[in-house]
């Protein structure tokens, strides 16, 4: 590991706003931000943009971004620090142990911002929008909570769709040019130094936004296997 990430792993340890693996932290999330507006979470949130983006737009709101790699969620730390930011929040941990760290109900909102589209078929149920994550969010969401994902991956795009269709969940909003809409949300508007790679080369940036209210049968997973045959490669 390089100086640089030792020095930010070793620094965030004493980040007011990091919470690094935290121990009953279920339903407990108000006395971190000291109040009990609505919690949304950014996933594999990287440098954070979109916590702390989100932060400063909406101050009657909390914000926690999520990821394991601590030298990452050290620049968004920062930033909300020097800024004042107290509603924005970051938990170091693995995203499929999300369900220890908040309790039923206590999410209101989640944002995907940019993830690994895990593009080989071997590897489908990493890809953060597959029904085994979506079963995982439902354990702490509230029951009309929203999912957001935002993404340059048109096959992560089609298979969030896919998923959508399959398991007949409402599907708010189905932008697959977001910058090319007609008055997009300035939420909407906000841009991670991912999206600046243009890992895809796709040239646009697809945007879904839907609801979790329905059960998400295990049966259904093998059809959902069969449907998405062809989007990727082994």
């Amino acid at each position: 590991m390089g100086h640089k990430k030792l020095v930010r792993f070793e620094a965030i340890k004493s980040f007011s706003n990091v919470l690094e693996y935290p121990e009953n932290m279920q339903g407990q999330w108000h006395q971190q931000f000291g109040n009990n507006n609505p919690i949304t979470l950014e996933l594999a949130c990287g440098k954070g943009e979109y916590a702390v983006g989100l932060g400063r737009m909406h101050a009657d709101r909390n914000f926690i971004g999520v990821d394991i790699k601590g030298n990452r969620i050290w620049r968004g730390a920062i930033t909300a620090l020097d800024e004042g930011l107290t509603n924005v929040a970051f938990l170091r941990t693995e995203i499929d142990k999300l369900s220890n760290y908040f309790a039923p109900g206590e999410v209101s909102e989640i944002w995907i911002t940019f993830p690994d589209p895990q593009l080989r078929l071997s590897k489908a149920k990493k890809r953060l929008t597959h029904p085994k994550f979506l079963r995982l969010y439902q354990q702490f969401l509230k029951p009309d909570a929203v999912v957001n994902l935002k993404t340059d991956s048109p096959d992560l795009y089609t298979f969030t769709k896919t998923v959508i269709n399959l398991f007949d969940l409402p599907l708010l909003k189905d932008f697959d040019d977001a910058y090319h809409q007609a008055g997009i949300s300035e939420e909407l508007q906000i841009k991670t130094y991912y999206e600046s790679l243009d890992i895809a080369n796709s040239k646009r940036i697809h945007y879904l936004q839907f609801q979790l209210n329905k059960e998400l049968p295990v049966e259904k997973d093998e059809a959902l296997k069969q449907l998405i045959h062809g989007f990727g490669t082994d």
